[in-house]
């Protein structure tokens, strides 16, 4: 496994980040960047690009897979853990929070749990994969969900759905963002709405990102 390391080594407190399909942090970099220079260790693997509903089983645990493997390499034992994860990088972070996502056969999925998670902050998370009754009712930590109003991958309604969950949920529906509005780097070929402000917007996630992350 490879991973992108910033900030000091073995911390008190951990970020770790989980990408999107593409599976490369460094297209959140400036994000990461601001992190760690607050004093945040990251640890952001690498994954293989996945279509999430194309994905076999095996493909989509691997990523929660790789984020507990990658905590127990990196992360000091006793370090409290905050997950970031975009789309199918948010599934990973909840299924670590203790969420059951629901496989395609309409049967439950068993994933890694992680009890050192102790906040979550989801940008546009695949949410969908826990619509089943009961699928969030383990999931107690704080929440920090940012979901954009034009996104078509995953609609702000899954994202809405996680207030659900017996936690603290800051939910946040951005205006005119899109699924890729919350990369540094989005996929090529990709757009944002005109009327949509990325450079801004992104200064104002990583801001409130740490704040959460450091929060006591």
């Amino acid at each position: 496994m490879n991973a992108l390391m910033l900030g000091p080594a073995r911390p008190e407190r951990v970020v770790l980040f989980a990408a999107g399909g593409g599976g490369d942090p460094e297209r959140y970099g400036p994000l990461l960047e601001h992190l760690a220079a607050h004093d945040c260790q990251v640890i952001a693997p690498y994954f293989e690009r996945l279509v999430a509903r194309e994905a076999t089983t095996a493909e989509l645990l691997a990523r929660p897979l790789g984020l507990v493997e990658a905590l127990l390499r990196w992360a000091s034992p006793d370090a409290q853990v905050v997950v970031v994860g975009h789309s199918i990088g948010g599934w990973a972070a909840l299924c670590l929070a203790g969420a059951t996502p629901w496989g395609r056969d309409g049967k439950p999925l068993e994933v890694p749990r992680e009890p050192r998670v102790a906040r979550l902050a989801l940008y546009a998370p695949a949410a969908g994969w826990f619509a089943a009754p009961g699928a969030l009712d383990a999931v107690t930590v704080p929440m920090l969900v940012y979901a954009g109003e034009l996104d078509t991958v995953t609609p702000v309604e899954q994202a809405t759905h996680l207030t659900s969950a017996p936690a603290e949920v800051d939910l946040h529906i951005v205006p005119k963002a899109g699924h890729f509005s919350f990369m540094h780097t989005p996929p090529p070929g990709t757009t944002d709405d005109a009327a949509f402000d990325r450079d801004a917007f992104l200064i104002d996630l990583a801001r409130t990102t740490l704040e959460f992350a450091t929060a006591s």
